[in-house]
């Protein structure tokens, strides 16, 4: 249970940040499609690589250990994001 509390304390903590840092504006996410404002891909990699960065120094510490990832819930992550990429570029063209 206190695992679900820190994920959502998390989850809304970074989403309050991306509203404050104005990047859930129509026009932001537009202009990172047009390629004119990289400020959302900017934040989103940013936030990417510290989170990376912070796991796997936990698992050099021994404090997280990660499960391994079966071969056809990859092609599944990977079919899935193809799919949510095209329909986000289709709604902001």
């Amino acid at each position: 249970m206190a695992d679900m509390v820190v994920a959502l304390v998390l989850g809304v903590a970074f989403g309050f940040s991306l509203n404050k840092a104005g990047l859930t504006k129509y026009h932001k996410i537009v202009n990172v499609f047009r390629f004119t404002d990289m400020a959302v891909l900017q934040f989103m990699m940013t936030a990417l690589v510290v989170s990376m960065s912070g796991l796997y120094i936990l698992r050099g510490l021994g404090l997280v250990v990660f499960p391994p990832a079966p071969a056809l819930y990859i092609a599944g992550n990977l079919a899935g994001g193809l799919i949510f990429g095209i329909g986000m570029a289709l709604t902001g063209y």
